[in-house]
């Protein structure tokens, strides 16, 4: 594998390094070895998968606080979509920044969220799957959101916005929310 530093501190894509033949390859998605030696998370407790319908469709920007702040590592198995992360860590000098990255299927590339960020995204194609490892378990309690479309994050979404859940659009602006 290999572990591209994204510019917000902590967060990587994570590029897959296969080796085939005319059968096809294999590559490794997860090492607990490698991850460590990357100084990252290695306990994954929740694996998900959403599905996405409708090209330019959104969905987040969504974070868990507290007790189940997590990290995340997100890849997309069908499709492709503009990945967005948003720092939101108390004390960072990076605090209401965003990067995008393009995950897709056929590239099978994935992003490493650290805790302490916001994560949503747009679908590039019509239909998008993606899969989530979470280091901890989902607590509605502790759930959150930022607005997709806050003029403070300024996100340039590749796509004009198709569809976006009521409780996506109701999210509060990025200076309506305390740090994690």
């Amino acid at each position: 594998m290999i572990f591209k530093p994204l510019p917000l501190k902590g967060a990587f894509e994570v590029l897959l390094e296969p080796r085939g033949d005319e059968r096809g390859f294999f590559s490794r998605f997860y090492c607990d070895e490698e991850f460590s030696q990357h100084g990252l998370n290695t306990n994954w407790t929740q694996m998900n998968i959403s599905l996405t319908r409708g090209i330019g469709s959104l969905r987040g920007l969504h974070f868990q606080r507290g007790f189940a702040a997590e990290v995340k590592l997100v890849r997309c198995l069908r499709g492709r979509v503009y990945d967005v992360i948003v720092d939101l860590r108390e004390g960072s000098s990076s605090f209401g920044q965003h990067v995008g990255v393009v995950l897709d299927a056929e590239n099978r590339n994935s992003i490493y969220i650290p805790k302490g960020f916001a994560h949503g995204f747009q679908t590039l194609e019509d239909e998008a799957e993606l899969q989530y490892l979470h280091s901890e378990p989902y607590s509605a309690l502790q759930e959150g959101g930022v607005n997709l479309m806050d003029k403070d994050l300024a996100i340039n979404w590749p796509l004009p916005p198709a569809q976006v859940s009521d409780r996506d659009k109701k999210q509060p602006a990025l200076m309506e929310i305390l740090p994690l």
